[in-house]
C-alpha cells in the first residue's frame, strides 16, 4: 500500500454549531453546541486518510503551545507519523473559528504557523519511503505556495504521485500561479467555488475543459450533487450519498481522502469518484471534519447499493 505524505497546514478548530441565525456587528446569537477538533483541510485529510487504514506521515509547522499539542497528539492517537512536523517557538499554532449549520459554514481563522512552511522545508530527501504527496489549502500556505511546482517536479522526479486541493482564497484574486503548479501535478480538487473561480465559468463541463492541461486528473467537488471528472470525451459523475448531516466542516476533505485512496490502490476513476463521495456524505454525520470519518468498512457496505 502507497504510502502518503502530506504537506500543509495544522490547527484545532473551535465550532459553534447550529445557529439561528448568522451574526451581525454589534449582536449576539447563540448556537446549540461547542467542540474543539483538530481542523484544516491538509490535517483532516491526513485523519481520513489514516482512518481508512492508509499509511500516512504529516509534514508542517506549528508553536510549542497547548494548540500545538492538542494537534499532535490527536494525529499521533489516530496513526499518522507527526515526527516531520516542526514545532517553533517563534510562532503560534494558527486557529479556526467555525460558524456552522447542517447547511454551511463559515470560517474565521488566524493563520500563524499555518502559513511558514516553505519549500526549504521539503527536501529531496523528505520523499524517501513515500508514494504520494499531498497538499491542501494552496492559498492559505503562503511561504510553500510560490515553490509548490517545483516541491511537486522534485516528488515526481523521487517517484511520487502528486495532487493539491486548492481551498478558498481569502483574497478572493485566485492568482493564474496555482495553474502554473498545475503541470507537476497529477490529481486536483477544486469544488464548484473554486472551480468556477479559477475557470472564470459556472458551467462545470466548460470549467474542466478550460482547466484541461493534459496531464492533471481534475475531480470537481459540487457538493449535495456529488462530484464530476473528465475521462478522455466521457465526464463521469458519482452522486453524493443520502445522509442527514450534522455539520459540514471538512466534507470536502474527506472526500479527497476517499478518492485518494480508492486511486491510489489503482481502482477506476468512477470507483474512486464513488469513494471520496462516500467519505465525504458519511463525514457530515458528526461535529467536526474528523469526528465521524468513515472507516473502510463502512464504504465498502455503503457502495454495492449506490453504485
Amino acid at each position: 500500500m502507497k504510502k502518503v505524505l502530506v504537506a500543509g497546514e495544522i490547527n484545532p478548530d473551535l465550532i459553534l454549531q447550529g445557529y439561528r441565525s448568522f451574526p451581525a456587528p454589534g449582536k449576539e446569537v447563540l448556537v446549540d453546541d461547542f467542540v474543539m477538533t483538530l481542523g484544516s483541510a491538509s490535517a483532516i485529510c491526513a485523519m481520513g486518510l489514516a482512518r481508512l487504514g492508509r499509511p500516512v506521515a504529516f509534514t508542517g509547522k506549528v508553536g510549542v503551545d497547548p494548540w500545538g499539542d492538542y494537534c499532535l497528539e490527536t494525529m499521533a492517537a489516530a496513526g499518522i507519523d507527526v515526527t516531520r512536523v516542526h514545532r517553533d517557538a517563534g510562532l503560534k499554532t494558527g486557529v479556526t473559528v467555525s460558524i456552522s449549520s447542517p447547511r454551511d459554514r463559515a470560517l474565521v481563522s488566524f493563520l500563524g504557523a499555518m502559513a511558514a512552511l516553505g519549500g526549504d522545508d521539503l527536501p529531496d530527501g523528505i520523499f524517501a519511503g513515500f508514494g504520494h504527496l499531498h497538499v491542501s489549502s494552496y492559498f492559505l500556505q503562503e511561504r510553500l505556495r510560490p515553490s509548490l511546482r517545483d516541491v511537486f517536479a522534485r516528488a515526481r522526479r523521487a517517484g511520487l504521485t502528486t495532487s493539491v486541493d486548492p481551498g478558498f482564497d481569502p483574497t478572493e484574486r485566485w492568482g493564474r500561479d496555482l495553474l502554473d503548479a498545475l503541470s507537476e501535478a497529477d490529481v486536483f480538487l477544486p469544488n464548484e467555488v473554486e472551480l468556477a473561480a479559477l475557470s472564470g465559468t459556472s458551467d462545470v463541463e466548460q470549467a474542466l475543459a478550460r482547466l484541461d492541461n493534459g496531464h492533471t486528473r481534475i475531480v470537481a467537488k459540487l457538493g449535495a450533487k456529488g462530484c464530476v471528472a473528465r475521462e478522455g470525451a466521457r465526464l463521469l459523475r458519482a452522486a453524493a450519498l443520502p445522509v442527514q448531516p450534522v455539520d459540514t466542516t471538512g466534507a470536502g476533505d474527506s472526500f479527497n481522502a476517499g478518492f485518494l485512496h480508492a486511486w491510489l490502490d489503482g481502482r477506476p476513476l468512477g470507483e474512486s469518484l464513488r469513494w471520496g463521495a462516500a467519505c465525504g456524505s458519511l463525514s457530515t454525520r458528526g461535529i467536526g471534519g474528523c469526528g465521524r470519518q468513515a472507516d473502510a468498512r463502512e464504504v465498502e457496505a455503503l457502495l454495492p447499493s449506490s453504485s
